[in-house]
């Protein structure tokens, strides 16, 4: 029976929640509990010489605890979920193979969510690009309606939740279906049926009063503009990274990006910033929220990491 029980302890650890909400150096402190290493999960912080913007850990951070999923991808890179859930999985394989506890921290919800979840995406980064190709100038002569009443056909579920401007969702769908003959609506139920791929113990993180984790956030924007976010971004232009690129749509790059190019202040820019940050810490709260078995810390003005990092290997110990 013992052995029963041990064998569904946690396999990983995670530790999400908005941002600015201490996630890193919680990680770190379990991490050095837990002879465990750190796995980002920060859809961002992927990119190398994208630091200052992405709160990267430190060099000081990363010589405590061994850092994975940091700097995998050049700015101009498309990476995707499905690129990061092979990645990651594998260094969660071998850092578990090796005896280790990974660390999942960071705030993209979709990263977390479907690398314990196992989905895989093989399928669907199956590709024709003769018929993606086809597809895209068939939406182009008939018009997103009339390609979303395509997709109905087949596969009403997933059309209900697109709009017609959506163009690049309704083309992948109708492609998958072309290539595979299974819809992503069958795909997605196939993967919610099968058992998580690890056993997660999660820890959510925020502050008790919204108006303190908004404060956090301004000072964190008004601590990386200081830092050289402006040369960061401006760094990053003059290698010839397009604005339009999916690396530049990060918070604190494009605003940053429009006052480079005359259209905003620095001032302004570092205003925007801060709100756009503040309106994404509102929807990472949402997602965070639904899940049922995370062990949420609210700090209250200031955090406790010792009074958490206690109450996690108490409830560690009785999982």
């Amino acid at each position: 029976m013992q052995e029963t029980k041990n064998t569904m302890k946690p396999q990983i650890i995670v530790v999400c929640g908005p941002t600015a909400t201490g996630k890193t150096r919680l990680g770190i402190e379990l991490a050095e509990q837990l002879n465990g290493e750190i796995v980002s999960a920060d859809s961002m912080q992927i990119y190398r010489r994208m630091d200052i913007g992405t709160a990267k850990a430190t060099a000081e951070e990363r010589a405590r605890v061994p850092h994975h999923m940091l700097d995998v991808a050049e700015p101009w890179e498309d990476y995707s979920v499905s690129r990061y859930v092979q990645e990651a999985g594998q260094v969660c394989d071998m850092l578990l193979a090796a005896g280790k506890t990974p660390i999942l921290v960071g705030g993209t919800g979709l990263y977390i969510d479907s690398l314990l979840s196992g989905r895989d995406f093989a399928e669907r980064d199956t590709g024709d690009e003769s018929l993606r190709t086809a597809l895209d100038a068939e939406y182009d002569e008939r018009g997103g309606e009339a390609m979303l009443e395509t997709l109905r056909t087949f596969d009403p579920e997933r059309a209900a939740k697109l709009h017609p401007a959506d163009r690049r969702r309704i083309v992948r769908a109708i492609e998958i279906y072309r290539l595979t003959g299974k819809t992503i609506t069958a795909h997605d139920a196939e993967t919610r049926a099968r058992p998580p791929r690890y056993r997660a113990f999660t820890a959510a993180l925020t502050y008790l009063d919204r108006a303190d984790l908004y404060e956090r956030i301004d000072s964190r924007v008004d601590a990386m503009v200081a830092e050289g976010l402006f040369d960061e971004v401006e760094g990053l232009l003059k290698e010839g990274l397009s604005a339009e690129c999916t690396a530049m749509q990060a918070i604190g790059y494009k605003e940053a990006a429009l006052a480079l190019r005359g259209e905003m202040s620095r001032g302004d820019a570092a205003e925007l910033i801060k709100l756009n940050s503040r309106r994404y810490a509102k929807r990472q709260l949402t997602w965070f929220g639904r899940n049922p078995s995370a062990h949420w810390f609210r700090w209250d003005r200031r955090p406790d990491f010792d009074a958490a990092e206690e109450e996690i290997l108490r409830l560690l110990s009785t999982e």
